[in-house]
């Protein structure tokens, strides 16, 4: 657990997933609300927000191919981020970065910071030593991951569409040695 703060931030394990899933979906919910690029367009309901974590994230923590971080500030989860060990055989030594968020209300407090930091120490102690990650070009994350030393492999053009509208945005792919 690490401490930053006002903000704590923790691993969140398969045995008290359940109890969770409710912070979780409101979470993800408030954040793509919100406008956030993480592969989903509105509308999107609470519903969609707890199949998502059931369907997606539960049974990766269950087999330990996905670690899942939450941070809490004064008391209430405010962010999270995934660890997406289930790579190919001839990738053990790297892993992806899935779904930064961070609740529009707990922004610019260094929440997404310290999500990112607590990551990469696990990749680091599970002997991974590339990560990789996608993020909306131009978006707001797309400096953070800059700053924490995140290299741009390169941009697809039209690769997912908006959150709210028809338009395609253009993704960011990039990557960090540790």
């Amino acid at each position: 657990m690490l401490a930053t703060g006002q903000t704590e931030i923790s691993t969140l394990s398969a045995e008290i997933f359940a109890d969770r899933l409710g912070e979780l979906a409101d979470l993800l919910h408030a954040c793509v609300a919100a406008g956030a690029s993480i592969s989903f367009v509105q509308p999107f309901g609470i519903g969609d927000s707890e199949t998502f974590w059931r369907r997606k994230v539960q049974p990766g923590l269950a087999d330990g191919s996905r670690v899942l971080f939450v941070a809490r500030h004064e008391g209430l989860l405010a962010g999270s981020v995934q660890l997406n060990l289930d790579t190919p055989p001839n990738q053990p030594h790297r892993a992806e970065v899935n779904k930064l968020i961070v609740h529009p209300d707990c922004r610019r407090l260094g929440i997404a910071r310290s999500l990112m930091l607590a990551l990469e120490e696990e990749a680091r102690a599970r002997g991974r030593s590339l990560i990789t990650l996608d993020t909306r070009t131009g978006d707001k994350a797309e400096p953070l991951y800059t700053a924490l030393g995140y290299r741009t492999a390169g941009i697809i053009p039209g690769f997912s569409r908006d959150v709210a509208s028809d338009r395609l945005d253009a993704t960011t792919i990039m990557y960090k040695q540790i």
